[in-house]
């Protein structure tokens, strides 16, 4: 017997809400795994020190934020990134009265 699917974790369902135009959806599953290869690739220019590398890895995570940034446009919404330091400079703020 197949038990029902578990209801996504609240982080999941405000990324899926922030998210909801296909378009968008679209260029954040392109976007994201980007910009990730990107970072991961840091290192090994690192290790290698090897300025194609590197440019190769600055395209990748720079195209993919593009990407992303985008799908906000697209979708109306803020990047969760941005929300973040909004939240964070208003902790420090009230922190400060």
């Amino acid at each position: 017997m197949l038990c029902p699917p578990h209801r996504p974790a609240p982080v999941v369902e405000n990324w899926l809400e922030r998210h909801k135009h296909p378009v968008s959806f679209l260029l954040h599953l392109i976007g994201i795994p980007m910009t990730i290869v990107g970072v991961l690739l840091l290192p090994i220019y690192a290790a290698l020190a090897s300025w194609t590398v590197f440019r190769f890895a600055a395209g990748l995570f720079i195209g993919g934020y593009v990407l992303q940034l985008l799908g906000h446009i697209v979708d109306r919404s803020v990047p969760g990134e941005w929300m973040a330091i909004r939240r964070l400079i208003g902790q420090r703020s009230r922190r400060s009265d």
